[in-house]
């Protein structure tokens, strides 16, 4: 009788043991939260198409030039302090290669005459989200071969491992 009392409790052990595993979560690795942050300041990026440009503008409201693009996005996106112009937000990111780019990496133009005077976020598909001062005047994407940035693009950086 002992025996089988025994036997008809490893089935429920299994079961708590099971049920126990479940309830805990093991953390993420850090390549899977730089990732999904990295996926939020892309989709972030993408939400403020259409957003009025203006110089030194630092928030959606009043309007947004590139840095400031940037630093608000990665602020609430990723939550990431990066301040300044193109070329200061330059100097504290990780180098990428343009082949190996990922989504939430930083892209920089010579648009003034001057290196690193504009940043944009990489989207994806050669793709990536900027304010430009020009044309529309507006947040958008545009392609880093388009006829205007091809020629113009100096570098990226990341501010994900």
């Amino acid at each position: 009788m002992e025996r089988r009392s025994l036997i008809r409790l490893v089935p429920a052990a299994a079961m708590v043991v099971l049920l126990a595993a479940c309830g805990s979560v093991p953390p993420a690795p850090p390549e899977r939260i730089a990732s999904e942050r990295r996926r939020e300041v892309a989709i972030y990026a993408m939400s403020l198409i259409d957003t009025g440009y203006r110089f030194g503008g630092k928030n959606p409201e009043a309007g947004l030039d590139c840095s400031g693009m940037v630093a608000y996005i990665f602020e609430r996106a990723a939550g990431l302090r990066v301040s300044g112009s193109a070329a200061d937000i330059a100097k504290l990111g990780r180098p990428v290669d343009r082949r190996r780019l990922l989504p939430g990496d930083l892209v920089f133009f010579n648009t003034l005459n001057r290196p690193l005077s504009h940043v944009g976020i990489y989207i994806g598909d050669g793709r990536f989200v900027h304010a430009p001062s020009s044309a529309s005047g507006r947040v958008r994407i545009d392609s880093l071969g388009h006829s205007y940035f091809a020629p113009r693009y100096e570098t990226a950086r990341s501010y994900f491992d």
